[in-house]
């Protein structure tokens, strides 16, 4: 039998795990994952009985195969939740599903609501035509942003960076209102050094274009069938959280004969003089072991991959190295009471604001986003009817200052700023803390990125890797995105194929998607 060694226990790193066990009995299946939880950046934190979403994961695909398998791990609610009871709400249920008042295996449907937070105001995320649109932003920004627009219509620039892109597609104004400071706080770097591909793979088609023609077929009462990523309205959510998922695919996997290893760090690749891989090494105890495979399935940072490998060549080896990333630090606040006023349709409990996350682009604070966790599951938190589970989250480089904060000085920096920006009005509000830190959590578009075909054609060369995920591929995938990479290795796995093209493709060519148009839904996080 043969034995594929599973670099991992992400979303990437499971999926194949689990396909590669479905699909075939000619391969023993070893998943190393270094943490104790499985996941990754989509992994479940829980504190005191409140459980955080780390980075905030919705559940929407265009692509049938992810559905499919979405619905065998975690079916689709047959019943109300506790929220849709209490508030009375009507909810789009299934058929025969579980009841996630007496069931925990469920994916519930939520509402998909997430703005920006602008000079103490709400706009729609993407920004939306409307009454109060306008009355936010003012008569004569409106007016000032309407010409920006046309203006970028009638003379589009080249899109050489990340700024070009959100101009061409919003104008200059609008850019510089809801675009530029949010870019340069999550990446540490303006717009103009980002190259555009993040925006082609992160926003796709969303434009002011796109607003205006989603819109009118509102009006019309039809459905966009192409709708992209950031226009949905409603998305599916494992009822304890996107850990959840993967929790139960570990299980599945265990069932299947597979091993997964916790608490082990993969250190080295090792590759003989033929170019093909042989094994690994791993950390696990504070005993390092080496185990013999056929295949190598990587979802671990390419940085780290390739520094892990020997007899490297030395241009690949620079571009590796030099590849950026972007770490991630989040604090849980509980709180009674929430300032921010409800007006929006929707219905909650304790009349919070329905968002799932808020984009904050208040320019006096570092702060890049909250998430209001009530939204995401009621059985996120405790005490659903009494206090509010949120996530301030701040994007930072490891070792910076602000990675280097204790968790108590971190927590104070992100109180102060709930009261600057008035979500609560004293520190004394919050009832309950807990930080949480992600390495590596965005793979960055600058720097050696610039040369990432190059290093790509190396990886390939080497006949029995297969590199998946986001950090596997070094590119901002969503977990769908991220789960047909796997599918399409252990395709590629099965068929003996060494083209690697349709594992690096996804999310890089609309083809891709396109094939798959009979679907309704893709995953945004």
């Amino acid at each position: 039998m043969k034995k594929a060694l599973i670099i991992g226990g992400g979303p990437a790193g499971l999926t194949a795990a689990y396909e590669l066990l479905t699909k075939s009995d000619e391969y023993e299946v070893v998943v190393f994952e270094e943490s104790e939880k499985f996941g990754g950046i989509s992994r479940t934190v829980e504190h005191n009985g409140n459980r955080m979403d780390m980075g905030g994961h919705r559940f929407f695909t265009k692509v049938p195969e992810v559905n499919a398998w979405w619905d065998h791990m975690l079916p689709r609610q047959g019943a109300p939740s506790m929220d849709d009871l209490l508030l009375q709400r009507n909810v789009t249920l299934t058929a025969g599903g579980p009841d996630p008042q007496t069931e925990d295996r469920v994916m519930l449907r939520r509402n998909r609501v997430s703005r920006i937070f602008f000079n103490r105001k709400f706009f729609d995320y993407p920004i939306s035509l409307k009454p109060e649109t306008f009355s936010n932003m003012g008569l004569l920004t409106t007016i000032v942003a309407g010409f920006s627009y046309l203006k970028a219509m009638l003379f589009k620039r080249e899109e050489k960076s990340l700024e070009d892109f959100y101009i061409n597609r919003f104008g200059k104004k609008l850019y510089s209102m809801f675009f530029e400071h949010y870019t340069e706080n999550l990446w540490g770097r303006h717009p103009s050094q980002i190259d555009p591909s993040w925006g082609a793979q992160r926003v796709k088609g969303v434009s002011v274009m796109a607003v205006l023609t989603n819109a009118i077929a509102k009006q019309f009462g039809k459905k966009d069938r192409k709708v992209e990523t950031s226009l949905i309205e409603e998305f599916s959510y494992p009822k304890l959280g996107p850990g959840q998922l993967w929790d139960v695919t570990a299980e599945e996997i265990r069932k299947k004969g597979g091993t997964i290893l916790t608490g082990a760090k993969v250190t080295k690749i090792h590759k003989d003089g033929d170019n093909k891989l042989t094994g690994v090494s791993y950390e696990q105890n504070g005993q390092e072991v080496t185990m013999e495979g056929d295949i190598v399935i990587s979802s671990m940072p390419i940085k780290d991959l390739v520094a892990g490998m020997n007899d490297v060549p030395e241009g690949p080896a620079a571009i590796a190295a030099g590849l950026p990333y972007r770490d991630y630090m989040t604090v849980g606040v509980l709180i009674p009471h929430l300032n921010l006023e409800n007006k929006t349709k929707f219905k909650t409990v304790g009349n919070i604001v329905p968002d799932n996350w808020v984009y904050v682009h208040d320019r006096t604070v570092q702060m890049g986003r909250f998430q209001i966790y009530n939204n995401w599951s009621p059985y996120l938190i405790r005490d659903l009817e009494h206090t509010v589970w949120m996530g301030l989250e701040y994007f930072c480089n490891e070792g910076d200052a602000l990675w280097s904060m204790t968790d108590e000085e971190f927590a104070k920096l992100g109180i102060r700023e709930m009261i600057t920006i008035h979500l609560i009005d004293k520190e004394e509000d919050v009832m309950d803390y807990h930080v949480e830190r992600v390495k590596k959590a965005y793979p960055a578009y600058f720097d050696t990125y610039a040369q990432m075909d190059e290093l790509r054609t190396y990886l390939d060369s080497i006949p029995n890797l297969f590199c998946v995920g986001r950090n596997g591929q070094h590119r901002y995938n969503n977990i769908d995105h991220s789960m047909c990479t796997a599918f399409e290795a252990v395709k590629d796995i099965l068929a003996g194929t060494t083209d690697r093209s349709n594992v690096w493709n996804v999310n890089t060519e609309q083809e891709y998607h396109e094939e798959k148009e009979s679907s309704e839904e893709v995953e945004v996080d």
